[in-house]
């Protein structure tokens, strides 16, 4: 595909295969006055998950467990149509795809450690707590009868 700026990257040296992106134009919705009527601008881009071999196997299941609600028969579809110009459409399509595989291939966060409060920084919010609870006390009349 000419003209279109470079591969799109999803992570480290794993690109967006333009020989497996399908695309399909059609009219966009919204202003732009005659020209809107009469050019293809609105923008659709498929991308076949399920049977790609761009994607390194582990990233492939994870991805297709992660966009399992937004795939259809295992392709997953990006739409563009916010800009006037075909052109600047595909490129949006084709980074908005490339982000939501970047997302949905990415490695799943470290489980958290749970870590115990420190017994000194319990015992002074409790003991400040006491306090604030003492000042307020001493605010109020001692008998309310």
């Amino acid at each position: 595909m000419e003209g279109m700026s470079g591969p799109h990257v999803i992570r480290g040296s794993v690109s967006l295969p333009e020989a497996e992106l399908v695309w399909r134009f059609t009219r966009s919705s919204g202003p732009g006055g005659q020209h809107v009527n009469t050019t293809d601008t609105a923008v659709e881009l498929r991308f076949d998950l399920a049977r790609t071999e761009a994607l390194p196997e582990v990233w492939k299941q994870r991805a297709l467990e992660r966009l399992a609600a937004r795939l259809s028969d295992g392709v997953v579809t990006v739409r563009a149509s916010e800009h006037r110009s075909q052109w600047r459409n595909r490129e949006t399509a084709a980074v908005r795809l490339a982000a939501l595989l970047a997302e949905a291939t990415a490695p799943p966060p470290r489980p958290r450690r749970p870590t115990r409060i420190p017994r000194g920084i319990n015992e002074r919010r409790l003991r400040e707590k006491k306090q604030r609870a003492q000042t307020k006390r001493g605010r109020s009349p001692k008998d309310w009868d």
